[in-house]
This record gives structure tokens, sequence and C-alpha cells, in this order.
């Protein structure tokens, strides 16, 4: 029995790290097995997902399924539009320039600033008090 076409791509932001599967299907959007709609509450995280499928305008051509961990929902979206992007070009090498030009393609190198000593936070100062 031959399996369907299985495109993968790897989508990071932050400490987020999304694995996307694009199958031939109807539009259904899973991750971590559950709707969009049921793991998203936001409307705007739902669009930042669906954004490389509107630019390509293979909407209803793919189904769309994600493992995602780490970070929280803004970046683990912004992972699974960068993961489909990737897929994408896997799919149709085509979409590069439009793909590329909207900026789905980039990984975000904006990452958390780690803490120094001697500071509450990466520069947060400890509060000053003159007694």
């Amino acid at each position: 029995m031959a399996k369907a076409a299985r495109f993968y791509g790897t989508g990071r932001r932050k400490k987020s790290i999304a694995r996307v599967y694009l199958v031939p299907g109807k539009g259904e959007i899973k991750i971590n097995k559950r709707s969009i709609d049921e793991y998203f509450g936001l409307e705007t995280l739902k669009v930042i997902v669906r954004q490389p499928l509107v630019a390509t305008d293979t909407v209803d051509k793919y189904d769309v399924l994600v493992n995602v961990h780490g970070g929280g929902y803004t970046g683990q979206a912004g992972a699974i539009r960068h993961g489909i992007a990737r897929a994408l070009l896997q799919v149709d090498a085509d979409f590069r320039p439009v793909l590329k030009k909207a900026g789905y393609l980039t990984r975000d190198p904006r990452m958390k600033e780690r803490k120094k000593y001697g500071l509450k936070a990466a520069r947060r100062a400890p509060q000053f008090s003159k007694r």
C-alpha cells in the first residue's frame, strides 16, 4: 500500500519548536491532536498560523498536522507559521518568492536575554533606597 504524500517543515520561534506535516486534504489544521479553534483562543494567533497558506492560495488543498512544544502561545503560533512556510517549499519551490517577500521563511532571531548577576532580571536593577 502506497503512503500518501507528506511534506515536512520545522518551524522555530523563541523557545517554541513546531514539527509541521502537510497532507493533501480539505484544509483542516490540527495542533497537538486538537483543532486550531480549540488550541488557540485568540483570533490573531489563528490568522498568523494561516498566513502562509493564504499567501500561496493553498488553504483548501492541504491538511496541516502539527506537533508543537515549548514557549507560549504567541511563540508557538510563530513557530507553526515558519514550519508551514518551510513545508510549502517542499510542495512547490515556486512558492519561494511569495513566502520570502512576506517574510515567512525568515527565522525570527529574537530570544529572551539572559539574567545578569547583581540584577533582578536581564536589565532590571534592585530598587534604589537612599537610606
